[in-house]
């Protein structure tokens, strides 16, 4: 992504990701944090509510709740709803996306990305996800 600033233009290194980021937790931070490390601008694709019933997938926070958290969150630039499985490549090309990063529970599923950009998988924090909390509430 090109921008202007101070008359003088710069490159900026957009990455982008994915996720319902539902119960936030430390490994969601973790995984921002690294996500933006790898880049200048980091785009985070969530999961709208129609979306999450066509994964057969039930948040506990709504759409707009979940994206004024991530908007809260230093490492996050920009939120944008993600509404099917195929707008990856339409986000990629729209945002000129460098690098899309997802967590590695996701390793291989999205290779065909590597295209359009560079594909990387980030190792999941250890003992924590989204399910486990929810199974320990209930």
């Amino acid at each position: 992504m090109y921008a202007k600033k101070y008359g003088a233009e710069f490159f900026m290194r957009t990455i982008i990701t994915y996720g319902t980021f539902d119960i936030l937790h430390v490994g969601h931070i973790n995984l921002l944090k690294r996500a933006k490390a790898m880049g200048d601008y980091l785009i985070v694709g969530l999961s709208t509510d129609k979306f999450n019933n066509i994964k057969h997938k039930e948040s506990f926070f709504s759409y707009e709740e979940r994206k004024k958290i991530l908007e809260a969150i230093k490492y996050v630039d920009l939120v944008i709803p993600e509404n099917e499985w195929n707008q990856k490549i339409i986000d990629i090309k729209k945002y000129d996306a460098e690098v899309f990063v997802m967590g590695d529970d996701w390793k291989g599923q999205f290779n065909e990305l590597s295209r359009y950009c560079h594909v990387f998988y980030i190792p999941r924090t250890k003992g924590i996800s989204s399910s486990k909390i929810k199974r320990g509430l209930k």
